[in-house]
């Protein structure tokens, strides 16, 4: 009996990042419009709103475009790995059990997307029987296969190809048409024509989007990477001194990525290099920006009381992360696709909503949370795995 008992404690901070990654996320697509890229006209707006409307987008690209589904990515991870040595220590084999796991993420993952162009669950699903087939490597394995995922072995490949034969071409996958269909029912379709064209057309235009600019490997890098940490408890309070380290390692390389990505089309005239060169410097800019905010968000929790205090109300938000994700996709289209209210906003007024949005979620995650131990989904989910 004592052994079935033995389990790894829930992990407050993991919490605190899953609500900060999401809380990122919706902000970021309330001012994308949820993958509908339809603004009203600003001619005629005041200077004042146009300057705000500039601000607001490039500020919070620049601080969580890339950086939030990297840490969500991470934690996805460090919760396999949590799931995986609780059954471990109980003397059961989890591997199995999590691709079915994986198989019912895909359900979900669909479910989302009949409403919400551009989620991610279902890419999750796929990339994540990488953590089923090197879950049992050593570590040391596992660091080498998490940096060759992240430094985009695909763009290097054709990178190299591009510099060693002029004529190299590199394969491109044609997604216009189906970002086309999407926009197309964004603008002008109703509900049933926004599900169909969302299962197909949607889904495989979020998944060439992905595979085109390198967040498949590095998803899996970073799967990888969520499971590593958890393998050494790098999420402890007494790891903060590595995690000292990597923040001054993670900004010693945002910097100068971040600062020679625009240059680059400058120096380099040949787009078979530069195209992939591009993804190659900005998604480790991204990744860097990404693990300072991780590091950040550690010391914050750990050593700063009033801090500290102000992350921990992210923890009923970030327990019930699959529900908020889900749900602000169905509200967001809703809000702003045709078979909804087709709402006609700036970006300013957007990010407003993005904040409204938050609000609600987060209070019913407290009444949730204070009644139930798991988030809605979460517990379907749940009990899905283990039928």
């Amino acid at each position: 009996m004592e052994q079935t008992m033995k389990r790894h404690a829930r992990v407050d901070v993991a919490d605190v990042l899953r609500g900060f990654a999401v809380l990122a996320i919706i902000l970021l697509h309330s001012i994308e419009h949820f993958n509908f890229y339809s603004f009203p006209d600003t001619t005629g707006q005041s200077e004042w709103l146009n300057f705000t409307d500039k601000s607001i987008w490039n500020g919070l690209f620049f601080m969580f475009g890339g950086k939030a589904y990297a840490i969500f990515a991470l934690l996805f991870g460090f919760s396999f790995f949590i799931q995986h040595d609780n059954r471990r220590m109980q003397g059961y084999d989890f591997r199995a059990r999590f691709c079915w796991r994986l198989l019912i993420l895909f359900l979900i993952g669909n479910i989302n997307a009949c409403i919400f162009t551009g989620e991610i669950l279902v890419m999750y699903s796929l990339v994540g029987f990488v953590l089923v087939a090197t879950c049992r490597l050593p570590s040391r394995a596992l660091v080498v296969l998490a940096a060759v995922c992240v430094v985009q072995p695909v763009c290097l490949y054709q990178i190299v190809r591009a510099i060693c034969s002029p004529d190299y071409m590199a394969g491109v996958i044609d997604s216009s048409s189906f970002w086309r269909a999407t926009f197309d029912v964004q603008s002008n379709g109703d509900f049933l024509s926004t599900v169909k064209v969302n299962l197909w057309e949607g889904q495989l235009a979020s998944l060439a989007w992905a595979w085109e600019h390198g967040r498949i490997f590095q998803t899996a890098g970073l799967f990888i990477a969520g499971m590593l940490i958890g393998r050494h408890g790098w999420f402890k309070r007494d790891m903060l001194g590595r995690w000292g380290y990597v923040l001054a390692v993670a900004l010693i390389c945002f910097f100068p990525l971040k600062g020679v990505e625009p240059m680059l089309g400058n120096y380099i005239g040949n787009q078979n290099i530069l195209k992939p060169l591009k993804i190659v410097v900005s998604s480790l800019a991204n990744l860097s920006f990404a693990t300072a905010l991780v590091s950040g968000i550690l010391f914050a929790y750990y050593k700063t009381t009033c801090l500290s205090k102000l992350l921990s109300r992210l923890i009923p938000y970030g327990k019930m992360s699959m529900t908020n994700y889900v749900t602000q996709g169905m509200v967001g289209s809703f809000l702003f696709y045709h078979w909804g209210m087709h709402l006609q906003l700036g970006i300013t007024a957007s990010v407003f909503v993005g904040v409204a949005v938050f609000v609600v979620q987060y209070a019913f995650c407290l009444f949730w949370t204070g009644h139930h131990g798991h988030g809605p989904l979460e517990w379907v989910w749940k009990r899905l795995t283990w039928l």
